[in-house]
């Protein structure tokens, strides 16, 4: 079943055309696995983390923050980048803490998914923060963010996705994973 699943292709040539603050982009020239020669795009970008922060009484840290792609506000789970030296569970933890003053007691990998592997080397890490909510300390943005963040019932979390008001793959893929496997 599925012969070169997970066999890497053999890059021929790797050029870089742009780099940015958040994203690269390289020119691939690579032999697949199932012996292709093919020129793609990829934009490379740094490891990030999608946190879901539950409650002891089951209440979810959803955020609201403007988001570029879609230029829009966007209401989600709190999410960021990994930084050098970091592990995914420091970053999780550092996060929830800056964008919404809660503190993790607790932080589990659920599992790493991509986004879109086609043309992306992003991958995310779903972790799940169990903390206090009665335990906040001052939330620290970087300077070209805000981040608004409330409390919202695991159960009016899961029909705003199934209603599609929260939409974001990572998000989807957080809620859904736990539903799935640890509740």
């Amino acid at each position: 079943m599925f012969k070169t699943w997970h066999q890497p292709g053999k890059i021929i040539d790797d050029k870089n055309v742009y780099k940015g603050r958040v994203f690269a982009v390289d020119q691939l020239h690579i032999k697949t696995p199932d012996g292709l020669k093919v020129e793609r795009d990829l934009i490379k970008t740094d490891p990030t983390i999608t946190i879901l922060a539950i409650s002891p009484d089951q209440k979810v840290v959803m955020t609201s923050e403007y988001r570029a792609g879609v230029n829009s506000d966007s209401v989600s789970v709190p999410a960021g980048i990994v930084n050098p030296g970091e592990t995914a569970e420091h970053a999780a933890a550092r996060e929830l803490r800056e964008e919404t003053g809660y503190v993790a007691k607790s932080v589990t990998k659920m599992t790493r998914i991509t986004s879109s592997e086609g043309f992306m080397d992003q991958f995310a890490d779903l972790m799940l923060i169990k903390f206090n909510p009665e335990e906040r300390v001052p939330r620290h943005f970087d300077k070209d963010e805000f981040v608004n963040s409330e409390l919202v019932p695991l159960d009016q979390v899961v029909e705003w996705v199934k209603e599609g008001k929260v939409n974001t793959a990572q998000a989807v893929s957080s809620i859904g994973y736990y539903m799935m496997f640890l509740k």
